[in-house]
């Protein structure tokens, strides 16, 4: 069996109408590609939509601000691809002149990209022969091959690799990649994939042998960690809060939050309450303290879990170097916070 030209024919009748399959502008291709990195098309489209019409050039995106950058990301997490997006942007308008880099070997000397991006503008801007390897060519290379060589590894990474660049349509390279990348995302879907409709079925292996929800195979990583965050919401007399900006190279980094005080289990309101109390930030004021979600909010990153407790902190003062309660949604702000600034009537 042809597996690139059935690939090919499947995709031709079932692709999905995506704006970014109906441009080869490499700098569009871009913005696309690292938006739906660990994001599902149906929550990466909208923000592809307010990128392209906020920053319709390369050139746009390098003269923002990083807050407004970061600002539009909001909500999509792993906020480290939003500021290696526009590091990358400045580069190519200050280094390249603004012309994106147009080689496999050039495209992936820009910051946040890997081989699975590369090979994408690669091959769909400038048509260059070189396969994409994502969750979903993982996927469905693993189950019809019955590979179950671990794809967290280097030596998985090789062997996905090498096989996907065997089977690559050379004369169609942009659309055997888009196709095999739409096929592990519709048809050989993590759980519950449509064996029946799947043009593949006859050649399985991993249907043959009945392990199709084993593969494929990915090493164990290491234990994520708890770790318990109360974040602390000042209400001043003058209609005023904090926020704080974080920064480091941690979670987070450069975004804003509430004062933060961090305990290594969830802890009592009289713990809370001194600690804030020594806060620089509440010296000199008398403070109301009261919990405003009894139940932690369990934000789950990929290696930790934060256990999430909001504190009310009601001031019967001023605050001389708060934010208006009307100015808090300028900032870019962590979904979990943007979450809470949504329902919490300031």
């Amino acid at each position: 069996m042809n597996i690139s030209k059935q690939l090919i024919n499947w995709y031709t009748d079932n692709k999905r109408d995506l704006p970014w399959r109906n441009t080869t502008n490499p700098y569009f291709i871009w913005l696309s590609e690292i938006i739906l990195q660990q994001t599902q098309v149906v929550q990466g489209r909208p923000y592809y939509d307010s990128f392209t019409a906020t920053f319709s050039t390369v050139f746009d995106l390098a003269n923002a601000e990083e807050q407004e950058v970061l600002k539009l990301w909001q909500g999509l997490g792993y906020y480290s691809r939003a500021r290696n997006l526009h590091a990358s942007a400045k580069y190519i308008v200050k280094e390249l002149d603004g012309k994106f880099p147009d080689t496999f070997d050039q495209i992936i000397k820009l910051k946040g990209v890997g081989d699975y991006t590369a090979s994408a503008i690669a091959s769909i801007c400038f048509n260059q022969v070189t396969a994409v390897v994502d969750g979903n060519v993982y996927r469905a290379l693993s189950r019809i091959y019955g590979i179950d060589t671990p794809i967290n590894t280097s030596k998985g990474f090789k062997e996905f690799k090498t096989l996907a660049q065997q089977l690559i349509d050379p004369k169609q390279p942009a659309t055997f990649n888009q196709a095999i990348m739409e096929f592990g995302a519709r048809l050989c879907k993590p759980k519950n994939p449509d064996c029946n409709s799947c043009p593949f079925n006859t050649i399985c292996v991993a249907l043959r042998k009945n392990i199709i929800s084993d593969l494929p195979v990915k090493l164990k990583t290491l234990k994520v960690k708890k770790k318990y965050f109360n974040f602390i919401v000042a209400l001043s007399k003058d209609n005023k809060t904090i926020l704080e900006q974080r920064t480091g190279s941690g979670i987070w980094q450069n975004l804003f939050q509430f004062p933060l005080i961090e305990t290594d289990k969830s802890a009592s309101h009289t713990i809370i309450e001194s600690q804030v109390k020594n806060l620089d930030v509440f010296r000199g004021h008398n403070i109301t303290l009261s919990l405003y979600n009894d139940k932690a909010i369990i934000h789950k990153l990929s290696h930790q879990h934060l256990y999430t407790k909001f504190w009310i902190v009601n001031l019967n003062d001023d605050l001389e170097s708060g934010i208006l309660f009307d100015e808090i949604t300028n900032y870019p702000v962590p979904i979990l916070i943007g979450n809470f600034i949504e329902k919490f009537n300031f």
